[in-house]
């Protein structure tokens, strides 16, 4: 099933009494089941209820589609009430609750929410798990769009895991938002072949 006609569904159905149920069983057994459950609890308008959902939802990920496509609209107009909820995700220690809240830094607090305790946690984070340090890299590829100043230490004082610090420096060259001259800086600052 098309995630449009996913999405449409998850509208069509958004509060309602079969809403409710559908979410209320865990786990789902299909894809689409988690497609369908990551758009009802984006579609709650009710931050603790949102919060809720999400926490009960997160252990039961199990692809980085589901994961990275679940974003709720009431997180973006409570990024304080946010934050907290996300240093508890990044500690649990499952792939996809770590992804996901790597994920939340990076949509909702790199612009005039930006701190930069939030990248020293993101480059702490030690993980041999694939999805979580491509979420890393994603999200210093970003940083590096938006906060310069700031992120570009971590790649000069090599702050960050070997692979990530490259996949990094790959997602920015190949990003349209870094400049041609910042390019080459990031190219410079690559590990050597071995």
């Amino acid at each position: 099933v098309r995630i449009p006609v996913i999405r449409e569904l998850a509208k069509k159905i958004s509060g309602t009494e079969e809403a409710k149920e559908f979410i209320s069983v865990l786990p789902h057994d299909y894809y689409e089941e988690n497609c369908l459950h990551a758009f009802l609890i984006e579609r709650i308008k009710d931050f603790d209820g949102c919060i809720a959902q999400t926490e009960r939802f997160l252990p039961y990920i199990d692809n980085w589609a589901v994961c990275d496509m679940m974003s709720p609209k009431v997180f973006a107009k409570n990024t304080d009430k946010l934050l907290p909820a996300i240093w508890r995700w990044m500690d649990r220690g499952e792939v996809y609750t770590v992804r996901y809240a790597v994920g939340m830094l990076m949509r909702y607090y790199l612009g005039d929410a930006y701190d930069k305790t939030m990248s020293d946690a993101v480059a702490e984070v030690d993980s041999s798990e694939y999805y979580i340090n491509m979420m890393i890299a994603w999200y210093f590829a970003t940083a590096l769009a938006k906060q310069w100043d700031t992120v570009i230490p971590y790649l000069e004082e090599r702050k960050l895991d070997r692979w990530v610090h490259q996949k990094t420096i790959q997602k920015a060259v190949e990003s349209f938002r870094i400049t041609p001259e910042q390019k080459v800086y990031l190219k410079s600052l690559r590990y050597p072949r071995k």
